[in-house]
C-alpha cells in the first residue's frame, strides 16, 4: 500500500504534463528502499561482516601485522567511511583506527578518538584524561604507548603514488605520526593493496539491496525515455536530466554524478553526439543516450541506456539502430568472457580488444570497479582515451567477490542514416562471486526504450 501511494504521488506531480493514456502506460516502480533506521541497521551488519571476515585475510595476504588509518575531521582517508558505522559523518577532531593482527586471537580493532562505531571498535583511552576527548600530543603519546605494548613487525600506512584509495594519509598527519612512532618508523610499510582490496571486496549480504537499487535506476530511465516525460519538439535534454534528478531526490536516493542526456540524429556526420553540454530540443527520429547513477546505503550504481523517439508511423527503431545496440551487446559479452579473477585490468582490456577486432566490431572499452564508490577501488579496464592500457591502475588483478561497471561503446554504420556511424554506448553493472562466476546484477538492455 505504501509503495502504491508513493507511486501515485510521483505520478500526480507530473499530471499537468500527461494525458490519461500516458499515465496508464507509465512503467511501474520497484519497491523503495527501507526506512533510514533500517538502512542503518543493514549497513552496520554489512560492516561487521567485512571487518570480521574480509579484513583479517587481506592483512595476512599483504603481510601487515598492524594497520593505521589516521585522519582529521573533513579530511578523511578514502577508506575511512568503509571502516566506520554509517552514522559516523566525520573523523571528529582526529580519529586513529588501529588494526592489530594477533594471529589465532584474531584482528584487534581499536579507536583512538572519534566515536559512534557502535561496538565495532574497542575505545582505547588514557585514564589520565578520562571525561575529555583525545587531543593533540596526548593522542599521539597514547598511540605510541599502544605500539610499544604490541610491538608489531610491520605497520602499514596509506601512502601511494598510484592509487587514490590507498593515499589517505596527509603530509601533516604523517609528520606527526612519524614523530610519535620514533624508532618504530623503521617498520612502517606502504601496503597499497590493503586499502584497495578492502574497499573493492563485496560481501554477499549487499547484493539484494544492490539489485533493488539497480531496479530503481532502470525503472527511472525507462520512465525518462518514454512519453511520460518526453514530448517530441518540446522537451529538451535538460528537461529529462532535471526530471531524473528530481525523482532521485524525491525517492530519498542520492547522486554521485549528475546524469547526462545526449542525442544523435542523421546529418550530424562523425561528430553525431550532441547535447552533452547544452540543452537540445528532442525531435522524432532522435537516438537518445543517458549516463545515470544513483548512490544509496553506501553503494553506487552506474548505467548507460539508449532510447529512440519514434517517427510518425513507426512502431520500432530502424533495423540499423537495432544492429548498433546488438553490436554493443556483443562487445559486452566479449568483456564478460574475459573478466576473470587473477587477470589484470590491462590483460582483460588487451584480450577483449583483440577479440573485438577479430569479430569485426569497432568500439572502445573503458570499464571500472564499482561499489562503495562509483569509480571504485580495483583494476581499471581501459579509459576512453587510453585503449593501450593504464599503467599502474590497470595492472591490479581482478579479485573474486567484487563488482564491475562494464562500460563501453560500439560504433556501427546505420543504412537508414546514409551509413552514418552511431555510437551505441552501454553500461551495466556485474558481480563476480567468491568462485569467480560473473553475472549481470539486473538484466542488461537489449531493446530500445521507445518514446511514442
Amino acid at each position: 500500500m505504501k509503495r502504491s501511494r508513493a507511486l501515485v504521488t510521483l505520478l500526480l506531480a507530473a499530471a499537468p504534463l500527461l494525458g490519461a493514456a500516458q499515465l496508464a502506460a507509465a512503467p511501474a516502480m520497484p519497491p523503495p528502499l527501507p526506512p533510514l533506521r533500517e538502512q542503518d541497521r543493514i549497513r552496520q551488519q554489512w560492516l561487521k561482516t567485512r571487518l570480521d571476515t574480509v579484513l583479517p585475510g587481506l592483512m595476512r595476504k599483504h603481510g601487515v601485522e598492524m594497520w593505521l588509518v589516521v585522519c582529521r575531521e573533513y579530511n578523511e582517508d578514502p577508506v575511512f567511511f568503509s571502516l566506520v558505522a554509517p552514522s559516523v559523518m566525520a573523523a571528529r577532531r582526529r580519529t586513529i583506527l588501529v588494526f592489530h593482527d594477533r594471529g589465532e586471537k584474531g584482528v584487534e580493532r581499536l579507536a583512538l578518538g572519534g566515536g559512534g562505531s557502535a561496538g565495532l571498535y574497542q575505545v582505547y583511552r588514557d585514564p589520565a584524561v578520562e571525561g575529555r576527548e583525545l587531543w593533540g600530543q596526548g593522542q599521539w603519546a597514547l598511540l605510541r604507548k599502544l605500539v610499544d605494548e604490541r610491538r608489531p613487525k610491520t605497520i602499514a600506512v596509506n601512502v601511494s603514488q598510484t592509487h587514490a584509495f590507498s593515499d589517505g594519509l596527509s603530509v601533516g598527519e604523517w609528520e606527526q605520526l612519524g614523530a610519535a612512532l620514533g624508532p618504530w618508523t623503521s617498520r612502517v610499510v606502504r601496503a597499497e593493496g590493503l586499502a584497495l582490496d578492502y574497499i573493492d571486496t563485496r560481501v554477499p549480504e549487499m547484493m539484494p539491496t544492490y539489485r533493488q537499487m539497480m531496479a530503481l535506476s532502470h525503472a527511472l530511465i525507462a520512465r525518462a525515455f518514454s512519453s511520460e516525460v518526453i514530448k517530441p519538439g518540446v522537451t529538451t535534454t535538460d528537461d529529462v536530466v532535471w526530471w531524473l534528478r528530481q525523482h532521485v531526490n524525491d525517492l530519498g536516493l542520492g547522486e554521485w554524478f549528475p546524469p547526462s542526456v545526449s542525442v544523435q540524429r542523421p546529418g550530424q556526420g562523425a561528430a553525431s553526439v550532441i547535447a552533452d553540454h547544452e540543452a537540445v530540443v528532442i525531435q522524432r527520429g532522435d537516438h537518445l543516450h543517458t549516463d545515470f547513477g544513483i548512490y544509496a546505503m553506501g553503494l553506487a550504481t552506474d548505467t548507460q541506456h539508449v532510447g529512440y523517439v519514434l517517427k510518425e508511423g513507426e512502431t520500432d527503431a530502424p533495423e540499423g539502430l537495432k544492429r548498433a545496440l546488438l553490436n554493443s551487446n556483443r562487445l559486452q559479452d566479449i568483456v564478460l568472457e574475459r573478466l576473470k579473477p587473477g587477470r589484470t585490468g590491462n590483460e582483460v582490456l588487451a584480450d577483449a580488444l583483440a577479440a573485438m577486432n577479430a569479430a569485426g566490431l569497432k568500439g572502445t572499452v573503458y570499464s571500472h570497479p564499482i561499489g562503495d564508490h562509483g569509480h571504485g577501488a580495483g583494476p581499471l579496464i581501459g579509459l576512453w582515451d587510453r585503449q593501450e592500457g593504464v599503467p599502474g591502475r590497470g595492472d591490479v588483478p581482478v579479485l573474486p567477490s567484487t563488482w564491475f561497471s562494464v562500460e563501453l561503446e560500439a560504433r556501427t554504420p546505420v543504412p537508414e542514416w546514409n551509413g552514418q556511424e552511431v555510437r551505441s554506448a552501454q553500461e551495466e553493472d556485474v558481480a563476480i562471486d567468491a568462485e569467480g562466476k560473473v553475472a549481470w546484477v539486473r538484466e542488461r538492455q537489449t531493446t530500445y526504450h521507445l518514446v511514442r
